[in-house]
């Protein structure tokens, strides 16, 4: 909290000269509407930029999770807000006077011969309780930051509107993985395993015309025929292992998740640490984020090795799938915008980090309450 503050007093110095410099911008254009668009847009454009900032700031060091400041008020909240940044600042500099003040009398009384240790024992407690002030002001510039950023952000109705829009969005989403699963389930029962069956009695056929005239022949036939069988069955089955495990109700994540890792072509390392039953929607989206993560990595990533990590934080479930390939992998194309589809249809976070070069980290948070 205290880092957090700390930063809010040095963006409050750049909202300060930004509202001192804006104001004074706008002075002599107050009569001209173009003159003000032309000084408010570069204005506005800083003022969202620094709004983000202050946004991440809140979220990471304070607590604070917003749906975010609205359009309109980026500049107005900034306006309002340098005076609490200066106010969180100056809080955690005398928490700090204190804490040096308590412990220098404490140390002064250890290296030196103090004549009244009256004084150094009032000294400390005075810097002590000055750290104990400070931690209290803190909590409530927090609250303050809390209240001014809901104050500017969207009204509860536009924060409802927003989310619904969002889960429309990824409903959209969900709805073309699905669309594309099934055309891709398609190919494969037309290509593959149709394509063997019609193979299979074609031989079956020509067995059983030419079974009376030349036995041998026929049961060569019904050699290949068999082993076409066998293939037919082996690919049906893999058909079947895309479209659901069997293994994820039987035996759980772990166990699906390490017969990934047997059936992938590259090494894979799995690092499991997950202590309790997780609902099965998270199980099943965790599972098909890994094993089409591993799929790609295979196909297209030129990679020696894949490494799969999955763990439990409290409420959220925690999956990455590194690999040592050769990188830029495109976050935006049809195999990874399904999984981020996937991660999105339970409100879950998903990234792609894969510079040029390598290695490429797939990460998603996906929540489990």
């Amino acid at each position: 909290m205290a880092l957090g503050l700390a930063l809010g007093a040095g963006t409050a110095v750049l909202e300060l000269l930004g509202t001192v410099v804006g104001g004074l911008a706008l002075l002599p254009v107050l009569a001209s509407p173009r003159g003000r668009g032309a000084v408010l847009r570069p204005l506005a454009a800083a003022a969202h930029a620094l709004t983000r900032l202050e946004r991440a700031r809140l979220d990471r060091f304070l607590g604070v999770r917003l749906p975010g400041v609205h359009d309109g008020a980026a500049l107005r909240y900034l306006a309002a807000r340098w005076p609490l940044g200066a106010l969180g600042g100056a809080l955690v500099g005398c928490a700090a006077y204190g804490l040096a003040l308590g412990a220098f009398v404490f140390v002064g009384w250890l290296i030196t011969d103090i004549d009244h240790p009256w004084l150094v024992s009032l000294s400390s407690l005075g810097g002590f309780f000055l750290v104990f002030l400070s931690a209290q002001g803190a909590l409530g510039v927090v609250a303050l930051e809390d209240g001014l950023a809901r104050r500017f952000g969207p009204s509860h109705a536009d924060a409802l509107e927003a989310r619904i829009a969002e889960l429309a969005t990824s409903r959209a989403e969900v709805m073309d993985v699905v669309h594309d699963e099934r055309r891709r389930i398609e190919r494969d029962l037309h290509d593959g395993v149709q394509q063997r069956l019609v193979g299979l009695g074609m031989l079956l056929g020509r067995a059983r015309r030419i079974r009376a005239r030349d036995p041998e022949g026929a049961d060569a036939l019904l050699l290949q025929a068999h082993e076409e069988s066998r293939r037919a069955l082996a690919e049906l089955r893999e058909v079947a292992w895309r479209v659901y495990p069997a293994v994820l109700d039987e035996g759980g994540l772990r166990a699906a998740l390490e017969t990934v890792a047997e059936r992938s072509a590259l090494p894979v390392g799995l690092g499991y640490a997950v202590e309790r039953p997780l609902p099965r929607a998270v199980e099943t989206v965790a599972y098909f984020l890994v094993s089409e993560a591993v799929t790609n990595v295979v196909k297209h990533a030129d990679a020696t090795r894949i490494d799969v990590q999955v763990t439990l934080d409290g409420e959220q479930l925690s999956v990455r799938v590194t690999d040592d390939g050769a990188g830029g992998a495109d976050a935006s194309g049809s195999g990874l915008s399904g999984l981020a589809s996937r991660a999105a249809a339970l409100d879950g976070k998903f990234a792609v980090d894969s510079p040029a070069g390598g290695p490429t980290v797939v990460r998603a948070v996906l929540p489990c309450a």
